[in-house]
């Protein structure tokens, strides 16, 4: 387990550095059941829609990134056509685009553990996993062989994975419902005071 630093990434090698895939081929289809209207990942938050901030936090990073937006049938093929088009990364970190209060260091410790050679490893945030999940290159013929609704669990829970005790709720706080999204509103209201 690590605990969450608060300082800057420093690279030892800058060829080294995961990508981060930012997974934006959801239907959202809770979203919508719950009364949302089009994509979650188009609605505003503070003037932004739900994925430009997701993509504002992994820019600030300074990281590679691929956003994967074309429809797939479920996460897992999602995550295998990213890791195909990226296959040349030294890791991935997989990151759902509807977690649009992620803080960028909270991706560049987990980047930085793959980087340091762990073959995984998450965010945790009072006890939930959290994302972004980094795979280390050796995953990659796992991660691009996914298919169906499962994501990459399974490649997870197989490997020793490093938990990393994080400070930052936005990265378990996702928009799968309007009040979800209705909550993370409140939240950045009461930030910006």
């Amino acid at each position: 387990m690590w605990i969450l630093p608060s300082l800057p990434s420093i690279w030892p090698d800058v060829s080294a550095r995961p990508t981060v895939i930012i997974l934006a081929s959801g239907r959202g289809e809770r979203f919508i059941a719950s009364g949302g209207q089009g994509s979650k990942l188009a609605a505003l938050i503070g003037g932004k829609t739900v994925l430009q901030w997701t993509l504002d936090a992994v820019k600030a990073t300074g990281l590679p990134w691929h956003l994967e937006e074309a429809g797939h049938p479920g996460m897992g093929d999602s995550i295998a056509a990213a890791v195909r088009a990226t296959k040349d990364s030294k890791g991935w970190l997989i990151l759902p685009a509807d977690l649009p209060m992620i803080q960028p260091q909270t991706i560049l410790t987990v980047a930085d553990a793959i980087a340091n050679g762990a073959q995984a490893a998450y965010p945790a945030y009072a006890g939930e996993r959290g994302h972004p999940v980094g795979f280390a290159a050796s995953s990659g013929l796992e991660l691009q062989n996914l298919k169906g609704n499962q994501g990459a669990a399974g490649i997870l829970s197989a490997g020793a994975a490093i938990e990393i005790i994080a400070n930052d709720p936005g990265c378990v706080m996702d928009v799968d419902t309007v009040d979800q999204l209705q909550a993370l509103q409140k939240q950045l209201q009461t930030r910006s005071r």
